[in-house]
Order: C-alpha cells, then structure tokens, then sequence
C-alpha cells in the first residue's frame, strides 16, 4: 500500500531527515517525495495541529520540546509503557517471549552503534506494545513515540547508556516470561527512568538533547 504524504513526513522526522528547527517547504517536500503540493498542505496541517510542526514566522519548522514538555512527556511514557509490560507478562504468547529475547541478544551486536542501537530500541519497545494485547494503549502509544522524534538524538550515545540499557531491556523480559506483571512493570518504569535521568544531565552539560 502506498504510504500518504503525511505518513511520508512523519517518517523523516521520526528518521532523524527532518530534525527539530528544520524548516519544511511545501513545494520541497512534493517534489522530494514525488506528489503534487495539495497532500503535502494537507499533511502539513494535520502536524501542525498534532504538535509536531511550529509556527516560525510564516514558516513552518520541525517542532521542538522545552524542558517541562520532555518532563510531562517521560511522565505519561513511564506509566503507559509500564502498563504494557505489565499486561504483556499476562498476555504474551511464548513466540512473542522468545522474539522479545532474540532481540536483546542480537541488539548487543550494537553496542558503540547509538544510531543503529537507537532504531533497535524503538523496535524492542514497540514488541512491548504489541504483546500488550491492547489496541488502544497501543494507540497512546504510538502517540507518545511519535513525540519522541523531536528530540534531536540519542541518549543511548552516552558514555555507558548502550551497555547498561540492554542489561534494564533483559531484566524487562525476564519479568515478562517468568509472568511476573509487577516486576515487568516495575523494570519498564525504571528504564524509562534512567533514559531520562541520562537527558537530563547531558542538557546540564550542555550536550545536545537526545533521542529515544
């Protein structure tokens, strides 16, 4: 099926192609994405009244986030992906468990990738979603990851942050195969924890905000 204008869009931003502050022309983007100029309006509208675009003058600019929205927005992330592990340690079939567990290994492989670990990462946190068995948390899910694009990079390129988080991802699948809702909760909330700790001390230092 082919993708719209819209879906198009939001996919470079999520791809790091547009990032926060990038001005986004309209005739630019139909000629890059190979549709007339009306789709593109259109799209760009929708985002903008999502959030994801801003005014900048008369210009519309990829959306950024100040502090107080990352706050607010790692405080929903933490309950909502923790709600689906929970439910996924209820509802996952064995093949999901064992999908879960395949990525964490073959993940490691990116260790001192951030770029490739960051894309992995959005995988593995998606097969959480999914094996929540919940259409409509993943709905506000998918909402929320989709805010998560403008941000500009990766926390997982701090010193450290790739090895230790792999090590919070398995301790949130061995939660979820032993069954144990609490705990995959409890493991889930404490990784989205330390993903924002970790921005918020690279924005004291001054380094440049991350992603995922």
């Amino acid at each position: 099926m082919q993708k719209d204008a819209y879906t198009l869009i939001l996919e470079a931003i999520d791809a790091g192609v547009y990032r926060p502050g990038d001005r986004l022309v309209e005739s630019e983007l139909a000629d890059r994405l190979g549709v007339s100029r009306t789709p593109v309006r259109e799209a760009l509208q929708r985002l903008e009244t999502q959030s994801m675009l801003a005014r900048d003058g008369r210009s519309l600019i990829v959306a950024s986030l100040d502090h107080n929205q990352l706050a607010e927005l790692y405080v929903v992330r933490a309950e909502l992906e923790g709600l689906a592990a929970r439910l996924a340690a209820r509802h996952a079939s064995p093949e999901e468990v064992r999908v879960l567990g395949d990525m964490v290994a073959d993940d490691r492989a990116h260790i001192g990738d951030p770029l490739a670990l960051s894309r992995a990462n959005k995988r593995f946190h998606r097969q959480i979603h999914l094996a929540s068995h919940n259409r409509y948390l993943v709905a506000q899910l998918d909402l929320v990851h989709r805010s998560m694009a403008l941000l500009a990079t990766t926390s997982l390129a701090a010193e450290g942050r790739s090895a230790t988080s792999l090590a919070e991802h398995q301790a949130i699948v061995d939660a979820i195969a032993a069954g144990d809702g609490e705990a995959a909760q409890a493991a889930l909330r404490a990784h989205i924890s330390k993903a924002f700790e970790t921005r918020l001390k690279l924005d004291a230092a001054g380094t440049a905000r991350p992603r995922g």
